[in-house]
Formats: C-alpha cells, structure tokens, sequence
C-alpha cells in the first residue's frame, strides 16, 4: 500500500474520531458452497437465480415488490472484521476493539471502498474502485472486490425465502441475529449467531452494512429485473443504501426487505456511526461456480 494512501486513510479516521409472510422460496435453496481466497477470507457461492425483492406491506421505501435476477457472485461468509480491516493496512476506525474478530464499525463509505481495493491488490486482482476519478466510480467488469449491491445483498439475506427473515419469523431472531433486543449494545464476534441457509452470517444484525447503490426512495419504481446496480451516478455525498440490522436496530429494522439511506461520511469532520460495517463480494470464477464432487 502506498504512504499517501494509507495517510489519506489514516486522515479519514483522524476526522472520524468516530412476521414473516409467504413461506414460499422465490428460488429454492442451493447447497452452500465455501471458497478460501488467495488472502485467507471465507466466501459463500451464491448461486444465480431470481427472488421478489421488497415488500408491500412495510416501509414506503419498499415497495413496490418487484422480480429481481441474478447471476451468481461471491459473498463474504462473514462481515468484515478488525484483523482483515488491518491487515489491508488500513487504520481501525471502530468504537470497540477489544477482540480483533469482531466487525470493523465506524467505517465511511468511502473506506469500505478503500479496503475492496486494497484486498484485490493483495490478491493480484483488478480494483474494482477507480481511486483517480471523482466518487471512485465502480468497475462491475473488473474481477476484483467490491461492496454488493442491494439486490445483491437482500437475495443474499433471503437464501432463497420470501419470509421478512429467511429462517421464519420473529420468535427466532434472538438465535440467529445480535439486535437490540439481545446485544447488550455492543457489536459481537462475528459468526456467533446462526448462519442463513446458504451459509451466510450476520446478514440480520451485529452491524448494519454499507451496499454500492446511492439511497433513492422511489428507485424501485423503475429498477430494471435483470442485475440492477441502483440508480445513475450523481455528483456529491449522496446517501448509500444500508442493509441488514445492528446491534441496536429493532426487529423490524433487520427485515431482508429494509431499507436505510446512509450518510456516506465522506465528507463529515466526525464520523461517529457505529453501526456501520460492511463485506465485500467479487465476480466467481467458472472454477468456483462449479459444483463440489
């Protein structure tokens, strides 16, 4: 990693010093398959297929429900933690530090971004965020990491379920998620709760996660069904969507189908959210897509 680079991330911290409805699948749940990258990072396979994105029974921002493909992609089986944040060279930013596999908090936007590209480098891969050009616009094509997007994310939470929770209703939330309810407000080691039927950990709670797509409240309306990226590119801090709950969310905030705009923080002098964390995915190879013998 370069020195600017990693002052420019360290001056980033510096100003931081901060129930379920239709039991049917939209797609049936594939076994999970799990890779280990070339820098030590657990990721699920998540297969191609379609769900019903949103709801029409909740929050404005929802809806309208809709079909949304697609194409199968790698996800990281767990929220990134302190020792991966790290060792990307990057300052922690987080409130609690106090164990090393928790989920990094605290985290801008635009750091997220910062540790995607730093990963694909340790990793000889493309960067995926295009660190030259204003707002660090993203290269779908490159073979590199990135955050997901929100389609993306929310078919990743459902693993294959139409429920608010892929593993049924609110009675079992406690087991499968750190929410306010149980967290003691606090994040916590990941992988501690329950994983989804596709393997995946921590999609419901701990931290909420940062996506690639700019927070549009009516974008739904118009969102195309095949691998919708979010709306068009704009100029400024435009607010990010966030998905899954966190440890101080409410049940009904860790919904698969909830939405939230976030502030970027890219700009703000103190950048104090410490719900915000995040994981990474990246294109799957034909050699990870192929089925396990």
């Amino acid at each position: 990693m370069s020195q600017w680079r990693f002052f420019s991330a360290l001056g980033l911290l510096a100003l931081g010093l901060a129930n379920g409805c239709d039991p049917v699948p939209s797609s049936p749940p594939a076994k999970p398959q799990s890779i280990t990258t070339a820098s030590g990072v657990l990721m699920i396979v998540v297969p191609a297929g379609s769900f019903q994105m949103g709801s029409n029974d909740h929050e404005a921002d929802e809806r309208p429900r809709h079909e949304v493909r697609l194409g199968s992609f790698l996800m990281d089986q767990f929220e990134v933690t302190h020792d991966l944040f790290v060792k990307a060279q990057l300052p922690n930013p987080s409130r609690w530090q106090d164990d090393s596999r928790k989920p990094v908090e605290r985290v801008r936007w635009r750091e997220a971004k910062l540790y995607c590209n730093e990963r694909s480098l340790m990793e000889n891969l493309t960067p995926c965020y295009d660190e030259a050009k204003p707002g660090w616009p993203c290269d779908f094509a490159a073979n590199g990491y990135r955050l997901p997007t929100e389609a993306e994310w929310e078919y990743a939470a459902r693993a294959g379920s139409s429920r608010l929770y892929s593993f049924g209703d609110v009675a079992k939330l406690k087991a499968n998620s750190w929410f306010a309810a149980n967290a003691g407000k606090r994040t916590h080691v990941v992988g501690t709760r329950k994983p989804n039927a596709w393997g995946l950990h921590d999609l419901y709670g701990n931290v909420s996660e940062w996506c690639q797509d700019i927070y549009e409240p009516d974008y739904y309306r118009s969102s195309p069904m095949h691998d919708p990226l979010g709306p068009a590119e704009g100029v400024g801090d435009a607010k990010r969507v966030m998905k899954g709950g966190s440890w101080k969310a409410s049940a009904s905030m860790c919904r698969a189908s909830f939405r939230k705009g976030q502030r970027t923080g890219d700009t703000d002098a103190c950048f104090y959210t410490d719900f915000c964390g995040f994981r990474c995915v990246r294109r799957v190879t034909p050699a990870e897509a192929a089925p396990e013998k």
